[in-house]
């Protein structure tokens, strides 16, 4: 994503007055905010990941994720190993985040309207139910618990994804990366509805109802317009920790939160300008009999005004996003992406019908799953194409979304409690992501070079 105008205004006016928000945050915010660091920084994770559990040092990396980390609450307390809680902890953050997109997409972006969310619909459910049957294929060759990664080719990772089409530039219209967020946005709502029916774990019915009474009352505090962050921080910590002794997965929460947080800004850009043009008179002529006392005052309400011109859903996006990509989701790769590549585990995994329907899932049933529901959506006239996109920059859509790294991770620690099934899975999702990268970056390049 580009530098948000906020953050980037709040950095120009800060560089006036100050030679290290000039030299040091403004380039920062456009290097925080770049799709193609970001995404290198998971990949970079991955590979540090990928090098130490193939080293003479592995055991130490294990050690690490399997140290038991305990959190006290006076006279309760949690305990649990270093990479659940990266997996079930920290990880919310990113699902929070995820809510957050999916709130904004539905009520200003890509599928704000039936019409233009039909396409992207059809492609993402195409692109999770085929490669979710090719595994299924796969896997029912073997007896056991093999079948419940079902879901794990399912997911297509945003980050590496629009990194990916970040590298080609101007090389693909823009209209290619907005429909791939469209797409990937509902590929995100059917993983997080796979995990939350699907691989949640025996419910505690009690913790659940305490869950529910913390959701109605984070829905009153909405709903009485009450704005302040720390509050819904406090509360939602609290539907965090119910969500998470209830069995259901905690990650959900993160989803919930995101999708409560109020999208909609208290003054729209017609309503500030009226109210600032009056409070703008009234603080000159403060200024001018010398009341500094109603001008601080006018200034505290000129400064309330201009955060309120600001949804909440857009402020915590871009200030919690920056953290998330380069913080979280490269631990998050740290801690699940170190296999083992000895060569006899690579040949069992080769020759896995897990490896083989998680590989194959995501290389080839995405690209063939969003091209064939989006040929008959428009078939059948529920989409249009629209211009400037057309088949080949579907194709090129589709191959990108067969990268499956975070989420496909993420769900093969749920599906999972098999270590040699984790591993043959992981293996999988990676050799299926870089070839689904790799694929997807030639094939778009090639054609612009081409068309033009």
């Amino acid at each position: 994503m580009s530098t948000p105008p906020r953050s980037r205004g709040e950095a120009q006016v800060q560089a006036t007055r100050s030679f290290v928000s000039r030299e040091v945050r403004l380039p920062a915010q456009i290097f925080i905010h770049n799709e193609v660091i970001s995404g290198a920084m998971l990949c970079l994770a991955a590979l540090v990941a990928l090098i130490w559990a193939n080293s003479t040092w592995a055991h130490f990396y294990f050690e690490l994720l399997y140290e038991e980390i305990s959190i006290r609450f006076w006279n309760w307390s949690i305990s649990d190993t270093l990479k659940h809680w990266i997996n079930d902890g920290v990880m919310v953050l990113f699902f929070f985040v995820v809510g957050l997109e999916i709130k904004r997409e539905f009520f200003h972006g890509e599928l704000s309207s039936p019409r233009q969310a039909a396409l992207p619909a059809f492609s993402a459910l195409g692109g999770m139910l085929v490669p979710a049957t090719i595994f299924v294929g796969f896997a029912s060759q073997v007896p056991g618990e093999a079948i419940k990664g079902w879901g794990i080719p399912m997911a297509t990772d945003i980050a590496f994804a629009l990194g990916v089409l970040a590298l080609l530039g101007k090389r693909v219209p823009s209209e290619v990366r907005i429909f791939l967020l469209a797409l990937a946005t509902i590929d995100d709502i059917g993983a997080i509805l796979v995990i939350a029916v699907f691989y949640t774990n025996q419910i505690s019915w009690t913790m659940l109802m305490v869950a529910t009474l913390i959701f109605g009352l984070l829905t009153l505090l909405r709903q009485a317009g009450v704005r302040n962050v720390m509050v819904f921080v406090i509360v939602g910590s609290g539907f965090w920790l119910a969500i998470f002794q209830s069995g259901v997965h905690a990650t959900i929460a993160g989803v919930t939160l995101g999708l409560l947080t109020p999208a909609e800004p208290w003054f729209s850009y017609k309503n500030f300008d009226d109210a600032a043009n009056k409070l703008l008179q009234s603080y000159r002529k403060a200024l001018h009999l010398g009341d500094t006392h109603s001008a601080r005052a006018l200034l505290g309400q000129f400064e309330e005004l201009t955060q309120g011109t600001e949804s909440l859903v857009e402020r915590l996006e871009r200030l919690i996003h920056p953290w998330v990509s380069f913080i979280v989701l490269p631990l998050f790769a740290f801690a699940n992406a170190g296999v083992v590549l000895s060569p006899e585990v690579l040949s069992t995994a080769l020759h896995s019908p897990v490896t083989l329907g998680v590989g194959v899932g995501l290389a080839t049933g995405k690209v063939f799953g969003v091209l064939g529901f989006s040929w008959v959506a428009i078939r059948l006239g529920f989409a249009t194409l629209p211009s400037p996109l057309n088949w080949s920059l579907l194709g090129g859509v589709g191959l990108l979304s067969g990268i499956g790294f975070t989420v496909s991770l993420f769900i093969t620690e749920l599906a999972y409690s098999n270590d040699q099934l984790i591993e043959q899975a992981k293996i999988g999702i990676l050799l299926a992501s870089i070839l689904s990268g790799m694929a997807g970056y030639v094939f778009l390049r090639f054609y612009r070079s081409t068309d033009t």
